[in-house]
């Protein structure tokens, strides 16, 4: 199943659209999100999907530091690029003062991880990557199933303009490293399983 595009008025100012987007009743189970200024509406992810978010945000809490947290469900705003984005999993320090319940601004986060969906890859592959680094976002671990080139898994970082250097690429079943402040490896050989 593909995701579905709302369409609103294109002169809705980013305040208005976010408004809606928090507003709205969408389908229950679904996750939706602004990207590009558009709102997208996905369904759950897939069995697989869940089970390589799981395995790394177990990983993730073993080396975080107390007053940050791992969430798998929470909204940042990237206004610069129209884009209220929700990563599989966000490290963030625990937001206490943000200005809204709904979401954070995303320069908060100290990663963000993306595992492709086979029908919106073209998002976690381009659009929401260049949102990261335009927010500044450190890290940005992207899990690839579906890669043309075989499962992978890449790591970016030095975000410079919407663009983020890859700081090393693995395939599904070899380790990658994420360097300070996690000093973690993730092994990716249980990724492949279906």
């Amino acid at each position: 199943m593909s995701a579905l595009t709302v369409s609103q008025d294109p002169d809705q100012s980013w305040d208005d659209l976010v408004r809606f987007w928090e507003e709205m009743e969408w389908p229950e189970g679904s996750k939706v999100e602004i990207i590009e200024g558009i709102i997208t509406v996905s369904p759950a992810p897939a069995a697989r999907h869940n089970v390589i978010a799981a395995r790394i945000h177990r990983r993730l809490y073993s080396v975080i530091p107390e007053d940050w947290e791992v969430f798998q469900t929470l909204a940042i705003a990237v206004p610069s690029r129209l884009g209220m984005l929700i990563p599989d999993i966000v490290v963030a320090p625990v937001p206490m003062c943000a200005d809204t319940d709904t979401h954070i601004p995303a320069a908060m986060a100290e990663l963000v991880v993306e595992i492709t969906s086979k029908s919106n890859a073209r998002h976690d592959r381009v659009g929401k990557p260049a949102a990261y680094a335009a927010a500044g976002i450190p890290l940005h671990l992207l899990a690839d199933p579906w890669a043309p080139d075989g499962a992978a898994v890449t790591l970016f970082g030095d975000p410079k303009g919407e663009v983020h250097r890859p700081l090393s690429t693995v395939k599904f079943g070899e380790p990658i490293k994420l360097p300070a402040p996690f000093d973690l490896v993730i092994e990716t050989s249980d990724f492949a399983a279906n």
